[in-house]
């Protein structure tokens, strides 16, 4: 177990807050991540101290009232950020996510028996160190996920804390206890009181997790309550020479062989969500998915959308799983195409993508050499600088008005016809030679 380093600015709040004689500790997942070897991003802090009590400590700082209602102010210490919240105990829970009231307490234990895992109650001091009321060392060292006290009870008083597990136990790659997992699942419908985008923030952080593959498979129930879409692909069979899982299996696979960038991710976990209705089988006996690319991004843009992500998210998604089924281009010429249709993001994007749908088939390597020739031809491209796109053509429309081409549809067939010229070798990307083809085009 390592240990807990707290930058300067928490351990001068911790010191001013135990210099006024009130309890205070780093809580959370600042200490759990410190412990197992992580630079946390946030540090919280809670304190037997009351708002008022805080706003007396740190007078002379910038003290915002963040979250006052429930205890929490935000100070601004050398420049940083801390949230330091009073020790409390919460009312009752009556929409399953957030208190009616809230009760300062004067006791540390009152405070952690209310979160939602024990792995996120340690709190650390530099006078005491780790303290664990919860058993949250012993879960630490053994990657286990357990709920704070009774399960049915912490996921019915904040429903999101269903998710948050799957997504602790994804990231950090732990295993969810037993009463725990049965719990979240028993409880899964209370996810519908969650908003879209509590629900959004927490999926695509479980998606970015080193097991997501694993949870989404123990899990898929929790995710089918807010994705009711998935449920056709768990156990759609794809009798092809191609595959060997069904398209769920084939998901999982496919997501857990991509880097985990949330554009490639949501990409590969949607790419195939119209494949069940797709299917057809054959007299052979073989199944058959044709247009589901399409079909796929025509379903997945309202999921996401419903789920309220932002929308140049959804544009790029829908875009790569429309595209997600192109062939690899078996030439120079056909790889400027691609580029010209989709841009360079979208063409490198689509490497990875088909790389990992790949990767998730009978025969994993198959299309190695073709994705190695489609990068080559990418760099090739982009060194020698050779034209794919209609704003790098030597010519703009006001060269080509100079030439009797007017401003309109005729101007756009123009450059169109220009630029595949261009790129079919046709044509020299040079303006002389450009306006001389411009001349011969009809009107």
């Amino acid at each position: 177990m390592n240990a807990v380093n707290a930058p300067k600015p928490v351990e001068k709040a911790l010191q001013m807050l135990y210099n006024a004689n009130m309890e205070a500790y780093a809580v959370g997942g600042c200490v759990r991540d410190s412990l197992l070897g992580k630079a946390p991003n946030d540090w919280d802090i809670t304190t037997s101290a009351t708002p008022k009590e805080v706003k007396q400590v740190f007078e002379g700082y910038r003290v915002l009232e963040t979250g006052i209602k429930h205890g929490t102010v935000t100070v601004l210490l050398d420049g940083t950020p801390l949230e330091i919240t009073t020790f409390r105990v919460d009312g009752q829970y009556l929409d399953a996510r957030h208190p009616e009231s809230v009760s300062f307490s004067r006791n540390l234990l009152d405070d952690v028996t209310r979160r939602d895992f024990t792995v996120n109650t340690l709190c650390w001091n530099p006078q005491t160190g780790v303290v664990d009321l919860c058993g949250g060392i012993a879960d630490l060292q053994k990657g286990i996920l357990r709920a704070v006290g009774e399960p049915d009870r912490r996921f019915q008083e904040d429903a999101l804390r269903i998710l948050r597990g799957l997504r602790f136990s994804a990231t950090l790659g732990f295993k969810i206890e037993a009463e725990t997992a049965k719990s979240i699942l028993r409880n899964r419908q209370l996810l519908t009181a969650v908003s879209a985008e509590r629900i959004q923030e927490e999926f695509t952080k479980l998606l970015l997790g080193k097991n997501a593959a694993k949870v989404l498979r123990e899990f898929h129930e929790v995710i089918e309550v807010f994705i009711p879409e998935l449920t056709p692909l768990l156990g759609c069979p794809q009798h092809t020479p191609y595959h060997c899982y069904d398209v769920f299996e084939h998901t999982l696979h496919a997501l857990e062989s991509i880097e985990n960038d949330e554009i490639l991710r949501l990409c590969m976990f949607f790419h195939d969500f119209a494949k069940p209705a797709c299917r057809r089988t054959d007299k052979a006996g073989t199944d058959h998915f044709k247009g589901h690319e399409k079909a796929g991004a025509e379903l997945v843009r309202p999921i996401l959308l419903r789920l309220r992500y932002p929308r140049k998210t959804v544009d790029t998604v829908t875009e790569l799983i429309a595209i997600h089924d192109t062939k690899a281009p078996k030439s120079k010429m056909e790889a400027k195409q691609l580029l010209r249709k989709i841009g360079v993001d979208n063409y490198r994007a689509l490497i990875k993508i088909k790389r990992a749908d790949n990767l998730a088939k009978a025969d994993p390597h198959a299309i190695d050499k073709k994705l190695l020739q489609m990068e080559n031809y990418l760099s090739e491209i982009l060194e020698n600088g050779e034209c794919y796109s209609l704003k790098a053509l030597t010519v703009n429309g006001n060269d080509l008005k100079s030439v009797g081409i007017s401003d309109g549809p005729e101007m756009h067939r123009a450059l169109d016809a220009l630029l595949d010229a261009v790129i079919a070798d046709t044509c020299p990307n040079e303006k002389d030679a450009l306006l001389c083809f411009a001349k011969t085009l009809p009107r």
